[in-house]
């Protein structure tokens, strides 16, 4: 009987016009857009600089700036009441200020110091802006102590012993931000098919009426819901084959880890998301009823499953709430497994979580479904 419901399921779903080129063509272009869009990197923000020393070490300043690709140079302001202006009109994003006598108390001081003013309407790019030019500053600084050192040394003069600090990532050495979002997006996309496409399954026949038939048969829940689970499960395996070529030829990423294990994880992941899909398919009375209670659902869970910020990052109350969230563990196994390449016992949290969540929503799927109209 089980094998009659697949090949009506599977016949349904090749025959609709819409869902082949969607399953097909959605995850594609989203993982083709979505990397390069949700992107955190700060790059090419808006520079003034009010240069009230004009001596060739200020504009050696203002080069290393510009150089370093995280900043793009507007105009030099005369004051900083212009150079604000320029903040105002939405023209620039950073004010860098070097104050008179900047050579000089370099030179005679051994420091000097600069105003680094930042538009905080965008948290996220005057904070990192901010920190990366400090940071620019900061080595501008180091530059200059190395040459004023090494003078120092041909004439004669006793060398200033010092640390140098050279900071190595690990996972990812170039702070890719790209390498960070593919998996969490692999992940998203899994879940809007593998979870909305369900939830509609069920309501759309009971709409449709063609639900009437199946109440009049001898299949039982198990039968009826596996018939239902197992072709958006084989689904999922599609999605995520696109989301390796995609990831590998546009990204050149490519698992550390084994991909033995993503299929483990994958599966378990699918069918906790296809079970949660046909649990509200069964409770829904409409196809925009279920629509929403998948939305809110879905959207919640994508918000506390750490895929923008960091679960640690959150309040407890979230920190707790996104225990209760599937997107975080697989997330965390695709990200632990392209980049670091972690194993199965290196897993076993998540793994536990994934099996549970699989088992507990497709039990209540079983026990929910009832033969009525």
């Amino acid at each position: 009987m089980l094998r009659y419901l697949l090949e009506k399921e599977f016949k349904q779903i090749v025959r609709n016009r819409f869902l082949p080129k969607f399953i097909l063509l959605f995850p594609l272009v989203s993982l083709l857009i979505f990397p390069l869009v949700a992107n955190f990197d700060l790059k090419h923000a808006t520079l003034v600089v009010v240069d009230n020393d004009h001596s060739p070490w200020s504009q050696r300043l203002q080069r290393k700036a510009v150089a370093s690709g995280y900043f793009r140079l507007t105009r030099v302001a005369s004051t900083f009441r212009e150079a604000l202006a320029s903040v105002e009109a939405d023209d620039a994003e950073i004010i860098l200020e070097i104050p008179p006598g900047f050579e000089r108390s370099l030179v005679t001081e051994g420091q000097a110091r600069v105003l680094i003013a930042a538009n905080s309407v965008s948290g996220m790019r005057g904070g990192l802006g901010s920190a990366y030019l400090a940071s620019i500053v900061t080595d501008f600084g180091a530059e200059l102590r190395d040459e004023w050192r090494q003078g120092r040394l041909t004439e004669g003069a006793a060398g200033v012993p010092a640390l140098e600090i050279l900071p190595r990532y690990r996972f990812n050495p170039h702070l890719e931000y790209r390498f960070f979002m593919v998996p969490a997006l692999m992940v998203m996309m899994l879940t809007l098919i593998c979870a909305f496409l369900p939830a509609l399954n069920i309501v759309g026949e009971k709409e449709k009426g063609t639900i009437e038939q199946m109440n009049v048969t001898p299949v039982g829940r198990l039968t009826f819901i596996l018939s239902k689970l197992l072709p958006y499960w084989v689904i999922g395996f599609v999605v995520l084959h696109i989301g390796f070529l995609v990831a590998w030829l546009f990204y050149g990423l490519w698992p550390l880890g084994g991909v033995g294990t993503i299929y483990l994880f994958a599966s378990l992941f699918v069918l906790a998301l296809s079970g949660f899909g046909l649990v509200i398919s069964n409770h829904a009375r409409s196809l925009q009823q279920a629509m929403f209670m998948m939305f809110f659902f879905v959207m919640s869970l994508i918000f506390l499953s750490g895929m923008y910020t960091p679960v640690a990052s959150m309040p407890d109350w979230a920190q707790t709430l996104s225990t209760f969230s599937p997107l975080k563990y697989m997330i965390l196994v695709l990200r632990q497994v392209y980049l670091k390449g972690a194993h199965p016992e290196d897993l076993r949290p998540a793994l536990l979580a994934l099996a549970c969540f699989a088992l507990f929503f497709n039990t209540w799927a079983v026990l929910s479904y009832r033969k009525r109209s």
